[in-house]
């Protein structure tokens, strides 16, 4: 490993890994192969960290947690009664500054250097076999070659769907939305998915009129009481919500913008964000120099290794497995030790390297979605199972006939469903809907990834009272003729002066 160039020369420098992209995904990957103890450097022409760290996952949990704390106390008799005043928005969106470090990127840049990862700041593009040339903000240029791999780990982009006006109106992407120095008055959001469902949450507590247009319904492609209920809150916010409505039109002009609807609505808004899916970020990388297209998901094999190249894997967004940053994590931490092994003349198969493998991206995917109430699932809903050829059952239960519910909030709402692989007696889906229900899904997915079977499951015991109990009335449920709940039975706590049911 040598020096980044000086500027306006041209250097070629050796490594054993290079990767495109700097965000959290490349860094894991470039960290594993290092600590194999291959050499690696990271090239990014934004902030090392990436997209989670400045605009995506950390600054849109700091918007919504304030808020998140603010109604969970007014749930709670005795805490409600010290809760005064309003969200104080602009100490939020400061938190929020605080988080993402001013969108700063030194301390990353100092932990790839302590980690043994060389950086080279500039835009990245294939060139070769095994190369890639960096070209650096004042048109200086370094040549990088790599003895055993590159791996592309560039990310997703907005996807901004082709209604006339849209992009001359300037909408909001997700990174707008997070990194917003104000709150404006009036809010449309086109898009029903997770960020749309989020941002619509935080900028109604920040007190947006917030209007939220999708074509389909909220938050499909997950169990559709998830949805509902979500849906149920954000209304009771105030939010006003057009699904199964498209958007024709988008104009903005002096006073705002106009979004004009399927139904030919006219809907006056002071911004509009746009949340309606992702694209990878493949262009303009020279995938067209090795004769893959740009633009296009990056296609792989559970090793992250991209079919027909024994030297490029493509780690995160980017692959299209699974568009979440701990999935790109995982990814990357295989992928860097199955360089690194190959590298070491290691065998790398389901056999011989199964721990290295992201087998996991297929069927037991976690994931959060921090409305209120919270969305966790993991693994297949009941639909999804079905439709892969499962012999089904899905069992429900609500949360809040479960004593740790009732000590959690008053009128605690929720509901849980476990999916059931019936034919091997194992867990392949679940889903948590309710306020701080995503610790719940680690369970979850450690009793799908293990294939614990169900006989097993009964033997790890909840402890009481907490809401983890869900478990036991779910299995409890499943164990009976019938998949519906059993009669509740109250139990009153006098010295808690709340009631229970078991």
């Amino acid at each position: 490993m040598s020096s980044i160039p000086e500027t306006g020369t041209t250097l070629v420098e050796t490594y054993d890994l290079i990767v495109l992209g700097g965000g959290a995904v490349g860094e894991n990957i470039a960290d594993r192969a290092v600590r194999g103890g291959l050499s690696a450097v990271i090239v990014e022409h934004e902030l090392v960290g990436g997209e989670c760290s400045y605009w995506a996952c950390m600054p849109s949990k700091a918007l919504l947690r304030s808020q998140a704390v603010l109604t969970a106390a007014r749930r709670v008799p005795g805490a409600a009664q010290a809760v005064a005043g309003e969200l104080d928005v602009d100490a939020v969106l400061a938190r929020r500054d605080r988080v993402v470090n001013d969108w700063s990127d030194a301390g990353q840049a100092e932990w790839v250097r302590g980690a043994g990862i060389d950086l080279v700041r500039g835009h990245g593009r294939l060139s070769g076999i095994r190369q890639v040339t960096v070209t650096d903000a004042d048109g200086s240029t370094t040549l990088l070659i790599a003895r055993r791999a590159v791996a592309i780990a560039t990310g997703s982009d907005p996807r901004m769907p082709d209604i006339p006006g849209l992009r001359e109106a300037a909408p909001w992407a997700s990174r707008e939305a997070t990194s917003a120095k104000h709150v404006p008055g009036r809010l449309v959001i086109i898009g029903g998915g997770v960020v749309a469902a989020e941002m619509a949450t935080a900028y109604a507590g920040f007190g947006s009129a917030v209007t939220l247009v999708a074509r389909g319904g909220l938050l499909d492609g997950m169990e559709p009481f998830a949805g509902e209920q979500v849906a149920d809150s954000l209304r009771e916010r105030g939010v006003r919500l057009l699904l199964h409505t498209g958007t024709t039109r988008v104009d903005r002009d002096d006073s705002g913008v106009t979004l004009e609807t399927s139904t030919g609505e006219l809907i006056l808004a002071d911004e509009v964000l746009v949340a309606a899916g992702r694209v990878p970020r493949s262009t303009g990388i020279g995938l067209e120099t090795i004769g893959l297209e740009p633009g296009s998901w990056i296609e792989t094999d559970d090793t992250l290794r991209v079919p027909g190249f024994d030297w490029l894997y493509a780690v995160g967004d980017v692959n299209g497995r699974a568009l979440l940053t701990h999935q790109g994590k995982y990814q990357a931490r295989a992928a860097g030790d199955v360089i690194a092994a190959r590298a070491n003349g290691q065998p790398v198969s389901d056999a011989a390297w199964g721990s290295h493998v992201a087998t996991a991206d297929h069927r037991a995917v976690p994931q959060v979605t921090f409305t209120d109430p919270e969305v966790a699932s993991v693994g297949l809903t009941e639909a999804a199972a079905r439709a892969a050829g499962i012999r089904t059952r899905a069992v429900d239960y609500e949360i809040g006939w479960v004593a740790g519910a009732t000590l959690h909030a008053e009128g605690y709402q929720g509901r849980a469903r476990m999916v059931v692989d019936e034919d091997r007696s194992v867990i392949v889906g679940a889903t948590f809907v309710g306020p701080d229900v995503a610790e719940l899904v680690q369970a979850a997915t450690i009793a799908i990834v293990g294939e614990v079977p169900l006989d097993r499951l009964w033997h790890a015991v909840p402890a009481y009272p907490t809401i983890s109990e869900i478990w036991l009335r779910l299995l409890e449920t499943y164990g009976r003729e019938s998949a519906e709940p059993a009669p509740r039975r109250t139990v009153e706590y006098p010295w808690l002066d709340v009631a229970s049911v078991i």
